[in-house]
């Protein structure tokens, strides 16, 4: 299932839906009140880079409530929960969105959910009528999610008991926490969380990596780069040139990015540059490697899993990525990761790691946020293209000669 089907079928077949459960809410699902959460569960299907940025949320409600953690996610993004380790494995349900299997697994996770007995529900995923219905359904005394109030075309239904106004001013890690202190207050049918996050409630942390794991990476470099490691050692740069189908305007050009890597294996003669990603992007970096033509570019697409990632940004000098899921993985490492952004602004998205946003903000960009569902009819990403290989050489030029 295409990502503008999913789109298509949560607006016209989500709104009525929405309308039609808040009704059966209201006459068999009614919550009780004060209840103390116990049974957490977050939900954030669509996003991995999402699931690091709920990570600070996760953790203060566990922290606060002594609670046990839960989380609703797309089976292909799960992988993106073992990084931190925040939520045990077998709290955690995984959805696969394609065709009838998205059916029968809604249905065994609202059985799943009431099983778990789980009391809160925290829907952060910008208002999606899919979730808002799940979120519903669940069984939960405590539904908190993101509410539209004077926003046009956003509706989703009057089955939350915790209504947050989405800031569009806020980052989104800070969003995340205040739907954690909406528990605490009382609103009266107002907005709820009208409370002060603090700096150090959106705190990531890092992951642990052994001297173990390392050592393994290292041998798979080795095994990719054959002599051009063993002989020259050389220092690692990482390049990730794919980006989410969810929004792919967010993809520098494939030419920027090898002219880059020329740049930088030219002046630097002791870099190795890798370019990673998932099996199936290994076209994608090919097309890359050929036309840098350089034995030390090599295309490492498929070589690591989502957790060995940790391990080879533990051994690696930087990374170059697009605005994706990899920005957000570094960041629970002490890797230099420079992220290039445009239809979405760091303000909003930005790494919480030792991150460096290139960010041009022309005045049609950001053009994509939660009012659009996060969808632009934009075909040529100027905001991204504008960024230059130049630009981008310098930046990640200051943090290789620090090392």
């Amino acid at each position: 299932m295409t990502v503008d089907t999913m789109r298509a079928i949560d607006r016209y077949l989500g709104i009525p839906l929405c309308f039609i459960a808040t009704i059966i809410c209201k006459i068999f699902f009614r919550p009780k009140k004060d209840v103390k959460p116990q049974k957490v569960l977050f939900i954030e299907l669509s996003e991995m880079g999402s699931a690091i940025l709920a990570d600070p949320a996760m953790r203060k409600i566990r922290q606060k409530y002594d609670a046990e953690l839960h989380f609703l996610i797309f089976k292909k993004n799960k992988a993106s929960l073992e990084l931190l380790q925040t939520v045990p494995d077998e709290n955690i349900f995984a959805i696969d969105p394609q065709g009838i299997k998205l059916i029968k697994d809604t249905l065994l996770f609202l059985q799943w959910a009431r099983r778990k007995k789980i009391d809160t529900v925290i829907d952060i995923e910008l208002f999606s009528r899919y979730t808002a219905l799940l979120t519903g359904f669940s069984g939960a005394d405590n539904r908190i999610g993101f509410y539209r109030y004077h926003n046009e075309g956003l509706y989703r239904g009057e089955m939350l008991t915790h209504r947050i106004a989405y800031n569009h001013y806020k980052h989104i890690s800070e969003n995340f926490i205040a739907m954690i202190n909406a528990l605490d207050e009382n609103s009266g049918g107002d907005l709820y969380s009208k409370s002060l996050v603090e700096k150090r409630d959106i705190i990531l942390f890092k992951a642990r990596i052994t001297e173990e794991e390392k050592e393994k990476m290292r041998k798979t470099v080795d095994e990719a780069a054959g002599e051009i490691w063993r002989v020259d050692t050389p220092r690692i740069l990482l390049v990730n040139s794919n980006a989410s189908d969810l929004l792919p305007q967010r993809r520098w050009p494939a030419d920027h990015f090898v002219l880059f890597i020329q740049m930088m294996l030219a002046r630097y003669t002791d870099v190795l540059a890798l370019l990673t990603g998932a099996k199936a992007e290994f076209l994608q970096a090919e097309n890359i490697r050929t036309n840098v033509n350089n034995p030390r570019c090599i295309n490492f697409t498929g070589k690591a899993t989502l957790k060995e990632l940790l391990s080879l940004y533990s051994i690696s000098c930087t990374m170059l990525t697009n605005d994706s899921g990899p920005g957000h993985f570094s960041a629970v490492t002490d890797l230099p990761t420079v992220v290039i952004f445009g239809p979405e602004t760091p303000a909003l998205y930005g790494s919480l790691g030792n991150s460096i946003p290139l960010f041009l903000g022309l005045s049609c960009s950001p053009c994509v946020n939660a009012s659009n569902h996060r969808k632009t009819s934009c075909t040529d990403n100027v905001c991204v293209k504008k960024i230059t290989p130049e630009s981008v050489a310098v930046v990640i030029s200051e943090i290789l000669d620090k090392i």
